[in-house]
């Protein structure tokens, strides 16, 4: 495959221009409010009947997530070791986006009775699942074409741009939706109604500019397998690359310090505007505001740990990442609304920008040279990355749950990154590796 040609090396990064609009509008700025209000009884109840389970509405999308990405760690390496084998990453990644993009729009239809009441959420909490399944499942895909279609030396600045791209088309349609959802009076709708219509848009986004994507990523070049043995050829696969994975020291390390570093990140970015509601009690106009400063400030700090990572090599600029987390945790326990909340989100925003591309760029780093198998190889760091999820989001409600005080989940947030701290600074800080490590 030719590598670091322009077409589709800008093909490849506008797949994050494509699917982040989910990440910001869905999963951090419009749903969660959303979600809340709709589920919220007119007397203030916020506990709701789930399938004839009573629970609390917070908890219950705190562990909607968890479980969209459980699902997903256990189909990842069995669906990218099938098409690996088959040849058909590009057609399976298609297949989740589609999936996903598709979910969104189907929440347009999730709202209240009329009369009042609370909305159905046995219905809303599966499509949701989906469409964080169809987010999280296309992105290993996605992630794995980056070995393929550029040279090492390439790979931080292409994954900095990549989510540059995502950071600034998810802000642009957020603006739009939001703008709609303030002036849903003037245009004769309800504040709910562009909410709901504003998941329409990210399905409608995600679809046309996914699209257009694939039209620039290499094609597949299918491999016909008869009967079972697509199955069975991805399972042998599956086993072989992780029987290599065992072998490469540096490699494992790096999955073990990701796997607890990156609990605690995603753990925030998932569930920080609960945070910011319950706790912090801002208003609905300063989330936004401040959902917006994150976004913008994590193209600055994309590119500047890039700068970092050139400079002093890739685990040490991810060890100052991290260090940053832990003094966001410790002023996340005692920030109060105004300047210092504001300036917490600016913090937040810089260091999580520049840990994820950072993060995507060492692990292609420390792959084997010249290897053909890259979604295979991919579900391995996607996996450890759901799972992480998984436990981040469990333990963030759970944490909740049992003490009925939500700062107490900043104690286990830092635990989980002096952990990962700890494991990457047993990893040699180098611009490239050695495949024997």
């Amino acid at each position: 495959m030719e590598k670091n040609n322009p077409k589709v090396l800008n093909g490849w990064c506008m797949y994050d221009w494509a699917n982040s609009v989910f990440s910001l509008t869905i999963t951090t700025a419009v749903f969660p409010e959303y979600f809340l209000s709709a589920t919220t009884a007119a007397d203030g109840n916020t506990t709701v009947d789930f399938w004839g389970y009573s629970i609390a509405n917070s908890v219950l999308y705190s562990y909607a997530v968890s479980v969209s990405f459980l699902i997903a760690a256990i189909l990842s390496p069995i669906s990218t070791s099938i098409a690996d084998v088959a040849s058909r990453k590009k057609s399976f990644m298609a297949l989740f986006a589609y999936m996903g993009s598709a979910a969104c729009a189907l929440l347009y239809f999730f709202k209240s009775p009329e009369g009042g009441g609370v909305a159905n959420v046995d219905w809303a909490i599966p499509i949701f699942v989906l469409a964080s399944l169809g987010y999280s499942g296309s992105i290993v895909y996605y992630n794995s074409f980056l070995p393929d279609i550029a040279t090492e030396d390439r790979f931080d600045s292409l994954s900095a741009k990549g989510f540059s791209l995502g950071y600034i088309g998810s802000v642009l349609l957020l603006m739009i939706n939001i703008g709609m959802i303030l002036g849903a009076d003037a245009i004769g709708i309800t504040t709910g109604e562009a909410a709901r219509i504003s998941f329409l848009t990210v399905g409608i986004w995600w679809f046309v500019f996914s699209t257009y994507s694939f039209s620039r990523l290499p094609a597949d070049k299918p491999v016909v397998l008869k009967g079972w043995k697509w199955l069975s050829s991805g399972f042998h696969e599956l086993a072989d690359i992780g029987r290599k994975i065992g072998t490469k020291k540096l490699l494992k390390r790096f999955l073990i310090a990701f796997f607890f570093y990156n609990m605690g990140v995603q753990t925030v970015m998932y569930l920080a505007p609960l945070f910011a509601k319950e706790v912090i009690q801002i208003e609905s106009a300063e989330l936004i505001a401040t959902i917006l400063i994150i976004q913008l400030v994590a193209i600055l700090g994309a590119y500047c740990f890039n700068l970092v990572s050139s400079r002093f090599g890739n685990t040490k600029a991810l060890a100052y990442g991290i260090v940053i987390w832990l003094l966001i945790c410790a002023s996340g326990y005692f920030v109060q609304k105004g300047i210092s909340f504001f300036a917490l989100a600016g913090t937040i925003g810089f260091v999580m920008g520049g840990i994820q591309s950072l993060s995507r760029a060492t692990y292609s780093k420390l792959l084997p040279a010249g290897i053909e198998k890259t979604a295979s190889y991919f579900s391995f760091y996607d996996v450890t990355e759901k799972i992480s999820i998984v436990l981040g989001t469990f333990l963030f409600g759970f944490i909740r749950h049992i003490t009925g005080d939500m700062r107490n989940t900043l104690l286990m947030l830092g635990v989980l990154f002096i952990v990962g701290l700890v494991i990457i600074l047993t990893i040699p800080s180098k611009k490239v590796y050695v495949d024997s490590q």
